[in-house]
């Protein structure tokens, strides 16, 4: 259950209520595709990134170890050791991303696995079981993504196969958390706005699926390419239209600067493979912007990372040794890397949550909405 606890702006300050734990929203969500934090972090590594919320993908699980597997492991917190809430991606959007060649009709869409090329059948009632399995806190809706752009009129129709599909989601998970064996039966269902680029399909669709007293609502289709500018003027064209009583989510969002631009327009959740991948590269977030430690005025630099930083990464290594870290190839240097940029995320979305608490937003958002996205 979410309870919103103050607004500054259209900015939400939040306490989501799950079985798994209470999440302080604002948040981020650490994206764990397989499972697995990429670049060697673990679930138990996590908690000494504040990290609130686990995220997993239902179709990467699926192909392997298979969830049927995991459900017998006893879930998803017991197969990773994470103990705390964790949302499952509904596979909709790998489906249209990895699979090149796919059939999508009513019943669901055929594809070829990208891994070993086998076909697989996904629906809305497929997906739901699977995330079932795993046992996950919150259960995306299977939805479709279409390119952006597309046409408005092959939008608007796969917008109303996306709430159709959504009608098939809700119930088939009542029926899963009403069975005896059901890793989780407290699971949560969130629908997905989508819409492409056209505010008023955005708008139509959400008055839609709002009927449908979900759990939670998030905005999907967007960071596919579009200019930033067109993702926050959707934002603030669906916002009215999302219930004021239900946490909001912006899918695969963001950069820092993505993230306070889209809480100033009343966004709650958030989740990005950013912070790690930009890690492995040797991308590192910082207080002052974006820093590349590959570059050689670090060679000898003894100072650590972020000198306004106290993750574990900043208090024990300095600039110079992660580079040569990363210039010797070891895996060392990306496991750093990855720990001090979730830990930043982490620690953002936590001031975040302390500007709201203090009425001061505004002034945090104004300060860093630009310099943190800049590279130093």
């Amino acid at each position: 259950m979410y309870h919103l606890l103050k607004q500054e702006g259209a900015a939400r300050r939040g306490r989501f209520e799950t079985v798994h734990g209470t999440i302080q929203t604002p948040a981020f969500m650490n994206v764990a595709t397989a499972a697995a934090i990429k670049g060697g972090i673990s679930s138990y590594d996590l908690r000494d990134l504040k990290c609130q919320v686990e995220l997993c993908n239902t179709y990467h699980l699926h192909v392997r170890p298979g969830d049927q597997i995991v459900k017998e492991l006893g879930g998803l917190q017991k197969f990773t050791g994470w103990n705390g809430p964790m949302l499952t991606d509904s596979g909709g959007f790998q489906v249209f991303s990895l699979a090149s060649l796919r059939t999508i009709k009513e019943a669901g869409v055929t594809f070829a696995s990208h891994v070993d090329g086998r076909k697989i059948f996904m629906s809305p009632e497929i997906s739901m079981q699977i995330q079932s399995n795993l046992g996950s806190t919150i259960a995306m809706a299977f939805d479709e993504c279409v390119e952006n752009p597309s046409t408005l009129e092959y939008s608007k129709k796969s917008c109303d196969r996306t709430t159709r599909w959504l009608r098939r989601c809700k119930k088939e998970m009542e029926r899963l958390n009403a069975l005896p064996d059901t890793v989780n039966k407290n699971q949560l269902l969130f629908g997905i706005n989508q819409g492409c680029i056209y505010p008023e399909l955005r708008i139509e669709h959400m008055k839609e699926i709002a009927e449908l007293d979900l759990d939670g609502y998030a905005i999907g289709g967007l960071a596919v390419g579009e200019p930033a500018e067109t993702m926050y003027q959707i934002i603030q064209c669906v916002e009215p239209y999302m219930p004021k009583g239900k946490i909001r989510y912006l899918m695969g969002v963001g950069t820092p600067g993505n993230i306070l631009e889209a809480v100033y327009r009343g966004v709650d959740l958030f989740d990005c493979v950013m912070p790690s991948r930009n890690g492995r590269h040797g991308h590192l977030n910082t207080w002052e912007g974006i820093r590349n430690i590959l570059n050689a005025k670090y060679e000898k630099d003894d100072s650590p990372i972020d000198e306004h930083c106290d993750c574990p990464v900043c208090q024990r290594h300095s600039r110079a040794y992660i580079r040569h870290l990363f210039k010797a190839k070891e895996m060392l240097g990306m496991r750093l890397a990855v720990m001090h940029n979730l830990y930043f995320y982490n620690t953002l979305m936590e001031k975040i949550r302390e500007a709201l608490d203090e009425n001061r937003y505004q002034e945090f958002y104004q300060k860093y909405r630009t310099i943190l996205d800049t590279r130093i």
